[in-house]
C-alpha cells in the first residue's frame, strides 16, 4: 500500500491554542501528563493538563475520531479517522497532523504496541477484520480476518495479546502480537433481562498477575448494564457484576446504542475497576482483586468513556450527552470537575509527554 504524500488537498489541520495557553505547546512538554479527549460527532481533539483540569490546547482537522493511541515514548499520537478511513499521525512536537495511513475499511478503536512499532486497527465497516499498521513502513502490512467486523481492540499491558470485539458476532477474539495470528475466541450468546441477546463485545479492561500476565478481562456487553469477569486462562466468564438500579425517574434511555455500559478502566494501581452507567448517568468502582462493589459517582449526561490519571487519583469520564468530560476523585468518591469540550466526547487517552 503506497504511503499518500503529504500535504494531502483538503485534509490541512491546524492547533488553535487556547487564551492563556502556554507559548510552547502545553502537550508537547517534557515530562507532562496529558488527557487526550477525542469528539467522535466534531473534527477536532482537545487536550487538558489534570494538574488543573482545563483544556490547554485543541487539534483541528480530524473528523469523527474513534480511537486514540500514544507512542510510549510520548512522541507522538496516533487517531483513527472514520471520515476518510486512515490513521492519523501527529507528532507531539508539533501537535497538528504530519500524516494519513490508508486502512482497509471504516476504522473504530486502536491500540498500540509496547514497542510503538505496529497499531492495530480494528475495522467496523469494509471488511471483517483488524489492520495492523507498520509505524517505520507507513502502511498496513498486514489483515487479521475476524468472524465478524470489529468495535474495539485492546493491547494487554504486558504487550502479549490484543483483545478484538465483535458486536455483530458477539465474539471476543485474542490475537498474539508475536505471530499477529488469532489464537482462541470466546462467544457472548447468553440473553439479557427482557430476553434481547447480550452478546455484542464493548469496551474491555485488563486486570494482571504479579508478572504483569493478563489474569482477568473484564468485558461490557451490549444490553447487559454490568460488567462480565472473563477468566484469561481458562477463556470463561467466571462472573457477573450487575450495576445498580436507579428509580425510573432517574434513568434516560437517550443514546444508549445498545449497550448501557461502555466505558472501563483498571486503576493504574491495580486497586480498582471502574465502569460507566449510561442510563444512570453514573460512574460505579469495585475494589481488585475481591470485587467488591465500592460505590458510584453521579457524572455528566450519557458518560462513555474511561481514563485515569498515573497516580490513580483521578478518573476522567467522557459524558457523551453533554458535550464534557467530568473529574472524579477515586479517593473522595465525588466529581471535583466538570470540563466543556467539543461534539460528542467518547474515546479518551492518559499520555506521558517526555
Amino acid at each position: 500500500m503506497k504511503r499518500p504524500s503529504w500535504p494531502v488537498p483538503g485534509f490541512l489541520a491546524v492547533v488553535f491554542l487556547l487564551p492563556l495557553a502556554p507559548a510552547t505547546p502545553a502537550a508537547a512538554q517534557s515530562g507532562k501528563v496529558r488527557i487526550v479527549q477525542t469528539n467522535s460527532a466534531g473534527d477536532n481533539v482537545h487536550i487538558i493538563d489534570p494538574a488543573t483540569h482545563q483544556v490547554v490546547q485543541v487539534i483541528e482537522g480530524i473528523p469523527k475520531a474513534h480511537g486514540v493511541a500514544a507512542a510510549p515514548d510520548g512522541s507522538a499520537l496516533y487517531f483513527s479517522n472514520e471520515i476518510h478511513r486512515t490513521l492519523e499521525i501527529v507528532p507531539t512536537d508539533v501537535m497538528t497532523v504530519t500524516e494519513r495511513i490508508p486502512l482497509s475499511g471504516r476504522p473504530h478503536n486502536i491500540a498500540i504496541s509496547n514497542d510503538g512499532r505496529k497499531v492495530y486497527v480494528a475495522i467496523i465497516q469494509g471488511c471483517s477484520c483488524v489492520d495492523i499498521v507498520d509505524l517505520e513502513r507507513g502502511e498496513v502490512v498486514k489483515t487479521i480476518r475476524t468472524l465478524g467486523t470489529v468495535h474495539n481492540v485492546f493491547m494487554s499491558p504486558d504487550g502479549r495479546h490484543v483483545a478484538a470485539g465483535m458486536i455483530g458476532a458477539r465474539t471476543l477474539t485474542i490475537i498474539d502480537t508475536s505471530i499477529d495470528e488469532p489464537v482462541w475466541s470466546l462467544h457472548f450468546s447468553g440473553r439479557s433481562t427482557g430476553g434481547y441477546p447480550d452478546g455484542g463485545v464493548r469496551p474491555m479492561a485488563f486486570e494482571t498477575h504479579p508478572d504483569g500476565s493478563t489474569k482477568r478481562l473484564f468485558v461490557q456487553i451490549s444490553n447487559y448494564h454490568g460488567v462480565q469477569v472473563v477468566d484469561f486462562a481458562t477463556r470463561t466468564v467466571v462472573e457477573k457484576l450487575d450495576m445498580p438500579s436507579l428509580p425510573i425517574s432517574r434513568v434516560t434511555n437517550d443514546a444508549l446504542q445498545g449497550s448501557p455500559g461502555h466505558g472501563l478502566a483498571v486503576s493504574p494501581d491495580g486497586r480498582q475497576l471502574w465502569s460507566t452507567s449510561k442510563p444512570n448517568g453514573h460512574v460505579y468502582a469495585w475494589s481488585l482483586p475481591d470485587l467488591e462493589y465500592l460505590g458510584g459517582v453521579e457524572v455528566g449526561h450519557i458518560p462513555d468513556w474511561l481514563t485515569m490519571t498515573p497516580d490513580s487519583r483521578y478518573l476522567y469520564v467522557a459524558n457523551a450527552g453533554s458535550n464534557d468530560v467530568s473529574v472524579v476523585d477515586t479517593r473522595e468518591m465525588r466529581e471535583v470537575a466538570r470540563i466543556p469540550v467539543g461534539q460528542v466526547p467518547k474515546r479518551n487517552k492518559t499520555v506521558v509527554f517526555r
